[in-house]
């Protein structure tokens, strides 16, 4: 006898909402039954228009078709960050997603570098990976020969979520449209049972999966779940959004430019470009924020400036009861290395892997939780990176940022790598070395020190080794088409 399927409630829609809807329907909806709950009358955030390659693999793995989704997104090809004005004003450096240069088991490739430049080689560690250089001549393609290049995507985030509604929709998914008016709690255990809309419409569920934004109405306002406030380590706490009309070819790459008081990010899509400005308001007025980031569009502006409030940290718990928190209800990382959605496909894939089908789920939780939380700290580290290996000395917030106490976890990091050069992935496979080394490179920490591996060749091996590598990767650099005239023949957007 056929066992009943599992009554799933999604509260909310946007990106989160309907990422998760489209998901669980297409990997679990044999035996789910899911239900999403949304109010026209309840904007989003909509502003998340960055990702990184975790995307790419996420979206092969539900079957989505990349050049559909990117004509429907009017999206286009990301290769990495660029980041001016961080270590210093008037610098700049890429963190790309490449892999740098050929490495060994015994010693990363930025050390052998390290062991040239010695020797008196003039050549940029850039020089040694396609991705980075690609994105500097604003070349790209999705492959060359048989290697894949690794990249992320720029995309519409409200086109996003339409396109993953009439998917999931598509795939059995029912949208209830509503506002929550009562969230009714069972007595016996704690967990949630039903919720309460107007119209005195009322939802049974078995799982309920909190995609409400920052308001966590069911995880937090409902369960009583606590908030971990990190903004002793990350101070900015407000954003203000606008688009704008594109003026020149977009370019596969993202660029966050720091202020005296935050960063401003662009983002170019196929027909207009997203901005922004992050910033404290410990150190800048609202009108302070809105001035300095109209003085550096480029562009017309297509929309009113759009602002956000945001606290930064996470949910004490993501999983509780029978809620799961999805998206911004779970905490919420500013999108300085562009992580926001990466964080809802990874809750998926944890979700569905602990799946609590037998309506069990203490220690499922409790391991879903250990893990959220160590992915989010290692993110976090990563963002304050960013700020406090900094030498601007130009405002408030910079001095606050060079001089505070950071987690212990990032001070071992930044002071291994200072001494010995030595860099390592980090616990939940996001970072990886060449990450780590780029940032850290670029903005001014290089090492006193590193690995002797350079040394068991005699220098001139070395150097004509490196001129090997440095020589294929420009070959193979003048193979790659204009960015915009790949997206014109692969993916142009609709309408």
């Amino acid at each position: 006898m056929a066992q009943n399927k599992t009554r799933v409630v999604i509260a909310g829609g946007g990106t989160a909402g309907w990422l998760t809807a489209f998901s669980l329907a297409t990997r679990l909806g044999n035996v789910l039954d899911i239900t999403l709950v949304e109010s026209d009358q309840i904007g989003t955030v909509g502003v998340g228009e960055a990702t990184i390659p975790t995307m790419c693999n996420f979206h092969r793995l539900m079957g989505i078709d990349e050049r559909e989704f990117m004509a429907a997104t009017q999206a286009t090809f990301k290769l990495g960050i660029q980041f001016d004005n961080w270590a210093h004003d008037g610098d700049s450096y890429l963190h790309s997603f490449g892999e740098i240069g050929q490495r060994s088991w015994m010693a990363e490739f930025h050390e052998f570098w390290l062991e040239a430049v010695a020797n008196g080689q003039q050549d940029s560690l850039e020089d040694y990976c396609l991705e980075l250089k690609a994105a500097k001549q604003n070349k790209f393609a999705t492959k060359l020969g048989n290697k894949a290049l690794n990249f992320a995507y720029h995309l519409d985030a409200t086109a996003y979520a339409a396109y993953l509604r009439g998917k999931a929709e598509a795939g059995g998914v029912k949208r209830i449209e509503g506002k929550i008016k009562a969230v009714d709690i069972d007595d016996n255990c704690g967990n949630i049972s039903r919720l309460r809309l107007d119209a005195d419409v009322t939802i049974d569920g078995d799982v309920f999966i909190d995609c409400t934004g920052f308001r966590a109405l069911l995880i937090g306002e409902q369960l009583g779940v606590g908030y971990e406030d990190w903004s002793h380590w990350l101070a900015a706490d407000r954003a203000i959004a606008v688009q704008t009309e594109a003026t020149e070819a977009p370019r596969p790459y993202t660029i966050a430019t720091a202020h005296k008081a935050g960063w401003q990010w662009r983002i170019p899509l196929q027909s207009r470009v997203g901005n922004g400005i992050v910033y404290s308001s410990q150190f800048l007025s609202d009108d302070e924020a809105l001035a300095t980031l109209t003085a550096n569009l480029e562009g017309q502006p297509l929309t009113d400036p759009r602002y956000l409030k945001f606290t930064t940290g996470r949910r004490n718990k993501a999983w509780h009861k029978n809620c799961i928190a999805i998206g911004l209800s779970s905490g919420f990382l500013e999108p300085l290395e562009s992580t926001s959605i990466h964080l809802v496909t990874t809750a998926l894939f944890r979700l569905m892997k602990l799946f609590p089908f037998s309506g069990e789920h203490e220690l499922l939780a409790e391991r879903y939780n250990r893990e959220a939380e160590k992915e989010m700290e290692t993110i976090r580290d990563f963002i304050i990176l960013h700020y406090n290996l900094t030498a601007r000395n130009d405002s408030d917030f910079w001095h606050h940022y060079r001089t505070m106490s950071i987690p212990e976890s990032l001070t071992h990091r930044m002071a291994i790598f200072a001494e010995n050069g030595y860099a390592w992935p980090d616990d939940v496979g996001l970072f990886r070395v060449d990450s780590w080394v780029q940032v850290m490179m670029g903005q001014g920490l290089m090492p006193r020190q590193h690995h002797g591996a350079g040394r068991l060749l005699p220098p001139q091996g070395l150097m004509q080794q490196m001129a090997t590598l440095k020589t294929s990767i420009n070959n193979a650099l003048s193979q790659l088409p204009e960015h915009a005239d790949f997206i014109k023949q692969y993916c142009p957007a609709k309408g």
